[in-house]
């Protein structure tokens, strides 16, 4: 039978990845939606080539972007903004979610296809940091399925016992024998330059990353190292672990994609070339097997596996992520939006690469007590202190401008 999939975030590099392994097994699966944001010219030729049923864009495109269709013969539905990504995440016709959207933005949605009991393949990591207890509760009560996108994640879960991939609570079984999850972490365009480098880092400087081609804010978080604060933050929603339970370990290779330790001594890592299509193709095909296209990874051709502790002086992002997961929700959501403005404010060149991790602790002092105080029940809860938080962070921006 056909899986019918909506791609919302189709025109990023995740979208990329998926998209090309849907257009390889076109018997397995079909592209029922699709939605883009800025990339709307790219947006539209996927819709020539694909052919979708609906497409989603920002309100203000909606009347162009259906003309541009109608032109070119295609009759594909265009929904309008959040709430046509709403309505495509919830949709009856709808089996599988890729929920690619980067940041904030993608949480809603995601959220969506979870309460509607969707197959959903997170890319979207925020929406775990922003609203993980949630977001997991949604999965567990609408018989949803939760599979993990990111290649670290990934590797995680295929590294777990079938009892533990399918119930996350069984993580804390005795028979099982988990001690201990690792996220690798690849360190960064940063990892053997100074924190002197760092500060004087150029965009183009950040977003080189060494082994993985990513869109900018996902490059430039690599570079703090928050985007491995914010892996970490989604683990132990993910997996049902406090964040003492997992660790951080730079591993530069990127062949290693993540290991689980066992009370016997035993450690599985997942291997392979660094390539997303590798754990897109493990997630759509799950729990079988499909070819996912990507270079073999060649053990005669590896001359030495490095693992290095992260240095949190330099990489203070990764140390804020941790503080913020031992605080709670409220901290993790603060965390969040003030990095997706200070990161924004960098890409901008209006603040130093150093800048972000600053940013990032000045906006979480300033709101400890609220964070304190919150009691985080509903969506809208999360929203309010996602909102106040990115307030926040665009007046430390201004502060660091003056």
């Amino acid at each position: 039978m056909t899986q019918r999939i909506a791609v919302l975030g189709a025109t990023g590099s995740i979208g990329d990845s998926t998209l090309a392994l849907l257009a390889a097994y076109p018997e397995q699966f079909s592209v029922y939606a699709l939605s883009g944001y800025r990339r709307l010219d790219k947006l539209f030729a996927l819709c020539q080539q694909f052919k979708p049923c609906r497409v989603a864009v920002p309100k203000a495109a909606v009347e162009a972007f259906a003309e541009r269709l109608h032109q070119a013969g295609l009759t594909c539905e265009v929904l309008s903004g959040e709430a046509g990504l709403n309505d495509i995440a919830g949709d009856s016709n709808v089996d599988t979610v890729v929920a690619a959207i980067v940041g904030a933005a993608g949480l809603v949605s995601t959220l969506t296809a979870a309460k509607a009991g969707k197959r959903i393949l997170l890319a979207n990591k925020e929406a775990l940091v922003m609203a993980g207890s949630l977001l997991m509760q949604a999965v567990r009560d609408n018989h949803a399925t939760l599979l993990p996108l990111d290649s670290e994640h990934n590797a995680i879960f295929q590294c777990l016992p079938p009892s533990v991939q399918q119930d996350n609570t069984q993580v804390h079984n005795p028979k099982f024998g988990i001690t201990k999850l690792w996220l690798t972490a690849s360190g960064g365009p940063f990892l053997k330059r100074t924190w002197a480098d760092m500060q004087a880092a150029s965009v183009k400087e950040a977003v080189n990353h060494p082994n993985w081609s990513m869109g900018k804010k996902i490059s430039v978080d690599s570079a703090t190292m928050m985007n491995k604060g914010l892996e970490l933050i989604e683990a132990c929603h993910l997996f049902d672990l406090p964040e003492s339970k997992i660790e951080v370990v730079i591993h530069p290779q990127s062949i290693v994609h993540s290991l689980v330790e066992y009370s016997d001594g035993s450690f599985l890592a997942q291997m392979g070339s660094p390539d997303m299509k590798t754990p897109i193709a493990h997630a759509l095909a799950y729990p079988e097997r499909i070819a996912a296209g990507v270079k073999p990874l060649n053990l005669f051709e590896l001359s030495a596996l490095e693992f290095i502790e992260p240095d949190l002086q330099k990489f203070a992002c990764l140390k804020l992520a941790r503080e913020a997961m031992q605080s709670g929700q409220a901290a993790s959501i603060v965390l969040n939006a003030a990095n997706e403005v200070a990161v924004a404010a960098f890409i901008k060149e209006q603040v130093a690469l150093t800048d972000i991790a600053l940013i990032n602790a000045k906006v979480l002092d300033k709101m400890t007590a609220q964070c304190s105080a919150a009691n985080i029940s509903t969506l809208a809860d999360i929203l309010h202190i996602n909102q106040q938080a990115c307030w926040q962070a665009e007046q430390e921006v201004i502060l660091c401008r003056a």
